[in-house]
């Protein structure tokens, strides 16, 4: 098949919650849909998900925007795409800029199985239809309010609940929380702000029970995280370091972590993700679906990868009422018995609400061969 021509939605939804974390607080979720049209007039969507800051990794959306439109959609300029696995190597010359070649790549793997009649988890292994989610929650210092909000996640059915921690914010909310809830799946996220120096207040996480520690230090400290695996009971999970199969092989090598969050736009794409579940699974490292705040193009595209059932942590792929008041496809997510449905459809499973997009976001073609 031949991409012939590719658009897109520039989209900003508001959150029904500000959601704050140790790098920023966050109010609206601004991300495109990149809709990819073949030879045939079929159509495949992809979500570009990186936030407006530089803070949770290096890339941005403008500078996204800038990597897909100037680099990478060149690239597919008159090229006979056989299977989605040839473009994670056909992007290969473009150094970085994984969410930019996820965006294009993911929406290229959706446009591949609508062509060929299937659900994309059918080139997935051993799948399921419902898959156990789980729910994070911001840095909410009142600690009452934060107490009433997980009663009412629990309440909901939400399998596993991450806190999002920093210096300061820490300790006392995590016992707060386990006072209430003693037999709560608990992990914690830092994204990356602690050091090295905090090992000794680190180490008092282990008194909690807690199914893991994500990201305590920084994105290029695989050491640092390794010496902490050794002085600490609980499993460490590194999110922010990993961006390629061989980060994991480091991390493993080290012993930097004993869990991985994989997200599929911070590594590339499908292909990329694929192959670092196949690492996991080999070498007995846990590994579960994280998030990026997604609408239901990305949120689809993780229920579907989710359905393998080497995935038996939580993630994080909440209902589309969790973060939004409305979404921008025809039949959001919703959450029952702790549990949502990976959607039947051809592809990813979804189809783009015209009225939402028309309220929320802004159409323009990017490339026509």
């Amino acid at each position: 098949m031949e991409i012939h021509r590719i658009d897109r939605y520039r989209v900003r939804l508001p959150l029904r919650i500000p959601f704050e974390t140790s790098y920023g607080r966050l109010t609206e979720k601004a991300f495109d849909i990149l809709v990819v049209t073949d030879d045939q007039g079929n159509q495949g969507i992809g979500e570009l998900v990186p936030f407006e800051q530089p803070d949770y990794i290096e890339e941005t959306i403008e500078t996204a925007r800038i990597m897909i439109e100037n680099y990478l959609i060149p690239l597919l300029k008159d090229v006979d795409i056989r299977h989605p696995k040839e473009i994670a190597l056909l992007f290969d010359e473009v150094k970085g800029n994984y969410m930019a070649k996820s965006s294009l790549e993911t929406a290229i793997w959706d446009l591949y199985a609508k062509r060929e009649g299937n659900s994309l988890k059918t080139y997935f292994e051993d799948t399921r239809t419902q898959i156990p989610v789980g729910v994070s929650v911001g840095i909410q210092t009142d600690l009452t309010k934060l107490i009433t909000q997980i009663t009412q996640y629990v309440a909901l059915g939400y399998q596993r609940i991450k806190l999002k921690i920093r210096p300061g914010y820490d300790l006392k909310p995590i016992e707060a929380i386990r006072h209430r809830f003693p037999d709560l799946t608990l992990m914690v996220d830092a994204n990356s702000a602690y050091t090295i120096n905090d090992m000794s207040h680190l180490k008092q996480f282990d008194d909690y029970d807690l199914a893991m520690i994500e990201q305590p230090f920084a994105a290029n400290d695989f050491l640092d995280h390794a010496q902490l695996q050794k002085e600490i009971k609980t499993d460490i999970c590194l999110d922010e370091n990993i961006r390629t199969l061989k980060d994991c092989e480091l991390a493993y090598a080290l012993g930097s972590c004993r869990s991985i969050n994989l997200k599929i736009p911070r590594v590339g794409g499908i292909t990329e993700a694929l192959k670092i579940v196949g690492f996991c699974k080999e070498k007995n490292l846990q590994v579960w679906l994280g998030g990026m705040f997604e609408s239901g193009v990305g949120r689809a595209l993780n229920l579907q990868f989710a359905s393998q059932k080497v995935f038996t942590f939580p993630g994080d792929i909440s209902a589309s009422d969790r973060y939004y008041y409305e979404d921008i496809i025809t039949n959001p997510f919703v959450i029952e018995n702790g549990e949502i449905a990976v959607p039947d459809g051809l592809g990813i499973g979804v189809t783009l609400s015209k009225e939402a997009l028309a309220k929320y976001g802004l159409y323009e073609t990017i490339s026509t061969n």
